[in-house]
């Protein structure tokens, strides 16, 4: 695990060159077909190498949640131990692993009536009301949410209307039942986040001049897209889609993608440091690999 630009990717596929290890994505992004820039999906000579599970499934017109990433992830990880090898989940969506680690209480399902009716209400109203009402029905969850941050805001109203009591209530009341795994949890932690925000800087730009606009305009034309849908709010395609609105100048959608990587590795770093029993190891330690190959070796020992 760890913040975007830590170097998750490059590290799994060094542990999988020196064990007997299979990829697992864990990440909300990668799961959409047709968008490979903006998510830094590995290439095709790497997946025909190390082939990872859990990308490529979904349109960018439909949804995932981690329900379905729990589902799909033990099935994954069921048929690699049974063929003799390891499953290595990679990624840093939070969400996906608290979902595995801690289980699901039984929340109601989705309901499509009531998000057309949430999203009609956050066009009329704006996301900030909504995160208020939501502050009155469920304090608790509103406490965690941004005022702007809908997918979660309509999530917890959608569950305080159709369940009738809150989010924060249901989830305390009925998990299930944690996998049957022993787990090894290692994250990537910057030692200088200063570093790492270069990086970050450095790798959005990188993603502009090899085509994240085109990929955008290339995904407008071929699917039925709207600003509100999960992976068109994800970022860099957020900031494009604002830009190609016109909403600011082409110079401001390079700062605000930039700004918008910074705050999502801001909080995958307070989720990693406050929400997780992890090991943690510098991402920038020179020796990383050979510390991670360490740690590995001695828990597939311990493992039998």
């Amino acid at each position: 695990m760890g913040p975007t630009a830590s170097g998750k990717t490059a590290r799994a596929l060094e542990l999988a060159r020196r064990f007997p290890l299979e990829i697992i994505s864990v990440d909300s992004a990668l799961v959409f077909k047709d968008m490979n820039i903006g998510v830094a999906k590995p290439d095709a000579a790497t997946l025909a190498e190390f082939p990872h599970r859990l990308i490529d499934l979904i349109s960018p017109e439909e949804r995932y949640s981690a329900a379905r990433f729990r589902e799909d992830a033990l099935a994954a990880m069921t048929e690699i131990t049974a063929a003799g090898r390891v499953p290595l989940l990679v990624g840093g969506t939070s969400l996906y692993y608290k979902a595995l680690l801690e289980g699901l209480a039984d929340l109601p399902p989705a309901d499509a009536a009531t998000r057309v009716a949430l999203e009609a209400e956050a066009r009329e109203k704006g996301w900030p009301a909504l995160h208020a009402e939501l502050a009155t029905r469920d304090p608790q969850t509103a406490a965690h949410l941004a005022p702007h941050d809908s997918q979660r805001i309509q999530r917890a109203l959608e569950v305080c209307r159709l369940g009738g009591r809150p989010m924060s209530e249901l989830l305390v009341s009925g998990k299930s039942a944690p996998p049957p795994w022993r787990f090894l949890s290692l994250a990537l932690l910057p030692s200088d986040r200063g570093v790492l925000h270069e990086r970050i800087a450095a790798r959005f730009r990188t993603m502009l001049a090899d085509g994240l606009i085109e990929e955008v305009e290339t995904l407008r034309r071929r699917y039925v897209l709207s600003p509100d849908l999960p992976s068109m709010r994800a970022v860099g395609y957020r900031q494009v889609w604002a830009w190609m609105e016109g909403a600011f100048s082409r110079a401001e959608l390079t700062n605000r993608g930039i700004f918008a990587t910074r705050q999502l590795a801001k909080r995958q770093i307070t989720w990693l440091t406050n929400s997780l029993t992890g090991e943690g190891f510098d991402c920038l330690d020179a020796r990383l690999d050979e510390r991670l190959a360490e740690r590995v070796a001695e828990f597939l020992r311990c493992s039998g």
